[in-house]
């Protein structure tokens, strides 16, 4: 039997640190996975982004495991994915896991910022009790049909309550079974640093978004202090964003795109990443 999307990415992670781009479309998976990525994920920023829509909770479980479900159908890649607060309290967080499960993915996140939640490098955020968190971290753990489906606690504590209490709440969460944690938002090396020392032996996620509290660390020196996942939740849309920007600014004001062909990918590179070749081969065959 071919092992699950959660034992792959924990097999994945136990080798090495891995770098893990966000995706917020099945054809961003396909490029990422082709690209010799060892795993992806779907931020719960881009994917609100997409829709128009800000990071504050507006989308619900359902919208998350649809294009989960879209991204594993296109993407044998462990997919990680933002899961803000569950969606409420522990009995929400039971549902949520049984749709990422449903929908193919590796995994999840939680955090314990209070509804309505914020993007998480943002000021102004508020926190649930920790007790309220543990609570979802074991609803999460006990309601996994699969023992690996990965159950990540993101604490916010740190731009709220500051640096201790940011590490005593993963404590707690570690604790109530978490499989790994996700510090959001520390500042500067010494804090990742110190946060590592603080949960040895604890498989722990760094954040690196871009224009957000953290410094911008590269994967060998956040491997070197115990890190097992790095993100870059937005990087991808944020640059695709420019680019789209700048070429609709091209053919609004200069009248056409010629400037811009040669940064474009080419119709053959992307009829390859759709494997348009495949296709037409059976659809043939099945009139042969």
């Amino acid at each position: 039997m071919a092992p699950s999307a959660g034992r792959r990415l924990r097999e994945a992670w136990a080798e090495e640190t891995l770098a893990v781009p966000g995706v917020y479309c099945p054809l961003i998976a396909r490029m990422a996975q082709r690209l010799g990525f060892k795993a992806v994920y779907l931020s719960g920023a881009a994917l609100s982004a997409t829709l128009g829509l800000p990071d504050i909770g507006l989308l619900g479980a359902a919208e998350f495991s649809e294009t989960a479900r879209a991204i594993t159908a296109s993407s044998s890649l462990p997919l990680l994915c933002d899961a803000d607060t569950g969606f409420g309290e522990a009995l929400n967080v039971e549902r949520t896991v049984h749709l990422y499960e449903a929908a193919g993915a590796a995994g999840l996140h939680l955090e314990d910022q209070q509804m309505p939640k914020r993007c998480g490098h943002l000021s102004g955020k508020t926190l649930v009790e920790s007790s309220m968190m543990v609570s979802k971290v074991k609803a999460g753990i006990h309601s996994r049909h699969d023992p690996d489906f990965t159950i990540i606690a993101r604490t916010d504590a740190r731009g709220v309550l500051g640096f201790d209490e940011a590490v005593e709440r993963a404590k707690r969460y570690r604790d109530a079974g978490a499989d790994a944690i996700f510090p959001e938002a520390l500042e500067g090396p010494d804090e990742f640093e110190r946060f590592a020392r603080s949960l040895e032996g604890v498989p722990l996620l760094a954040n690196m978004t871009e224009f957000g509290k953290a410094e911008l660390l590269d994967r060998t020196t956040l491997a070197q202090m115990g890190y097992k996942l790095v993100l870059y939740p937005v990087t991808g849309l944020r640059t695709a964003l420019r680019a789209t920007q700048e070429v609709l600014i091209a053919i609004r004001d200069v009248g056409h795109q010629r400037d811009q062909v040669s940064s474009m990918l080419t119709r053959r590179e992307l009829y390859d990443l759709l494997d348009y070749n495949g296709f037409d081969a059976r659809d043939r065959a099945y009139f042969g």
